[in-house]
């Protein structure tokens, strides 16, 4: 007999989005952090439009975008010359724009979204030792009064961060390196007059090298910044957080070991660097870190999964580490969610390792590349790269739980994200609305477009055999061309009442849609009276 159905070690942004999506799915999750409390660092500041989107699903937008501030872009200084601005721009289609929030808030938000669902993050808890089997995972908990709890859960999710407890006991390499320089971090007002909303990137190069850098990030606040910088001999340390452990890692914060940074030590960077003569102050905290690049060889075995820094470790540079472990948390949460329910295909778990092995791969790679060599080394086109920075070109095709890519098509293939559209109609609202809206907090959404009516007529008995298939596990929708007129649906309907939807996904007359739980394009046909939809279904639910 199982205590909980799983286990989330660590309650960062990764083990909290983890833990808040499968409360809400039903799912008995207990969630321990070995920390009495959360730290008051604005460490993870950048958040990426993927992850609102994600957030959205959750329903916790509507918060994040009032607590956040806009991160415009980029304001760039060579040896006191200022260079090309970036502006992070993106296609209007994409709902939501490149924001920048303190750690702490993410995670207050992110905790307050798992007390809606009646759960709560156990402080001063630490997950000590495991061990599975085929059909439980039995744990042993060290608890605030310095007693152990055993406890057995169907699943353990390692959250843990890059010492993770739970990799080193699922026995996963871990292979990469370090970076060798050590950086500081201070968060400060500044008063000088530079455009809000913009970061500033300020270096010193000689014959091409980089041998001093300033890097602010804008934080809620007046003036308000993390500032990133090399550390002064005097503080440089080998202990800490930061510290190469038994495993070999050197990544992370100094905590409260040794010297800390102070206002002088930011100053004298500001005076050498900063693009105009500026005066630091209101210091709320500071730190030494360290940086590695490492990844491990899979993701999970058996009934033991790893995500966010678990996994992967890397340069902070564009902000992909958090965000990318909030999309691994998020892409196993409706898995795992799925295999407690007993209705879990073959597939579906290990197509975990599968989907976000690569993307871990690629974002290390990526962000090693460009912290040595910077961003503008980059081949591809600037479209392509804000896409990319936005984590909106991660994808899946190729999955095995992935549909093929059938007949030519313009739009998302299998696999792809599936994009947001405005302008649809429900007869019985005024105002239109977005698809995202219509998928907020859905399971499977199977979309069914139609521009004429004797199509739409079969939309019923192919949603009726689609929810059969998945056990109930799936929401459809009908999707109409404006001039398409049709009473006799069961199931919602909107219209596309400004052609978004056609030009957006490229839908063709009599196409079915499978988004994901997590907003990824499952499969896409024209067949929808053979047994495709149902046949790929099977690949995701037991029978």
């Amino acid at each position: 007999m199982v205590d909980v159905d799983v286990l989330v070690a660590g309650a960062g942004p990764v083990g909290l989005t983890a833990a808040s999506e499968l409360s809400r799915r039903g799912v008995s999750c207990r969630v321990v952090d070995r920390l009495p409390a959360r730290l008051p660092y604005a460490k993870a500041v950048g958040v990426q439009p993927r992850t609102l989107e994600i957030w959205d699903r959750m329903g916790m937008v509507r918060e994040a975008v009032e607590t956040a501030v806009p991160l415009k872009g980029q304001l760039l200084y060579v040896n006191g010359q200022e260079g090309p601005r970036i502006d992070l721009e993106l296609p209007p289609e994409v709902p939501y724009r490149f924001a920048a929030l303190p750690q702490y808030e993410t995670e207050r938000l992110l905790e307050d979204l798992l007390s809606r669902w009646g759960g709560r993050v156990e402080r001063d808890t630490e997950l000590l030792s495991f061990e599975q089997d085929t059909g439980e995972v039995r744990a042993v908990l060290r608890l605030p009064s310095g007693g152990t709890e055993e406890l057995t859960a169907r699943y353990l999710v390692g959250c843990d961060g890059a010492h993770s407890a739970v990799r080193k006991g699922l026995g996963l390499t871990f292979d990469g390196g370090a970076i060798p320089e050590e950086y500081m971090l201070g968060d400060v007002e500044v008063d000088w007059d530079l455009p809000g909303g913009y970061g500033v990137r300020a270096s010193h190069v000689v014959d091409g090298h980089t041998d001093d850098l300033l890097v602010c990030i804008p934080l809620p606040g007046d003036h308000r910044y993390r500032m990133s910088m090399p550390t002064p001999p005097e503080l440089s340390r080998a202990g800490g957080e930061g510290r190469a452990d038994s495993d070999g890692v050197a990544h992370g914060l100094s905590g409260e070991q040794g010297p800390q940074p102070g206002l002088e030590h930011i100053q004298a960077v500001l005076d050498r660097l900063s693009p105009r003569p500026t005066t630091a102050s209101s210091l709320r905290w500071s730190s030494v870190f360290r940086i590695s690049h490492r990844i491990v060889d899979r993701y999970g075995r058996g009934r033991v999964f790893v995500a966010g820094d678990a996994a992967h470790i890397h340069p902070p540079t564009g902000a992909q580490g958090m965000n990318t472990g909030v999309q691994d948390a998020f892409n196993l949460a409706w898995k795992l969610a799925t295999a407690v329910r007993g209705r879990a295909g073959t597939e579906l778990l290990e197509s975990y390792s599968a989907e976000r092995h690569p993307v871990g791969e690629e974002v290390v790679a990526r962000t090693l590349r460009h912290a040595r060599s910077g961003i503008a080394s980059d081949p591809d086109d600037p479209a392509t790269i804000m896409l990319r920075e936005a984590q909106l070109l991660v994808g899946y095709r190729g999955s095995p739980i992935v549909g093929p890519d059938g007949a030519p098509h313009d739009g998302p293939a299998p696999g792809d994200r599936a994009p947001d559209c405005g302008g649809l109609r429900h007869a019985l609202a005024a105002f239109p609305v977005r698809l995202f809206t219509l998928l907020r907090e859905r399971e499977h959404t199977l979309l069914l477009y139609a521009e004429h009516e004797d199509r739409a007529a079969v939309f019923d008995e192919v949603a009726a055999a689609a929810a059969r298939a998945a056990h109930g596990l799936l929401n459809a929708c009908a999707v109409l061309a404006p001039d398409v007129r049709t009473t006799t649906l069961r199931i919602p309907a909107v219209r596309d009442s400004l052609g978004e939807f056609r030009r957006l996904y490229g839908a063709r007359d009599g196409e079915a849609f499978l988004v994901r739980p997590d907003g990824y394009l499952g499969l896409r046909t024209t067949e929808v009276e053979g047994p495709g939809i149902s046949a790929h279904l099977g690949k995701l639910f037991a029978a």
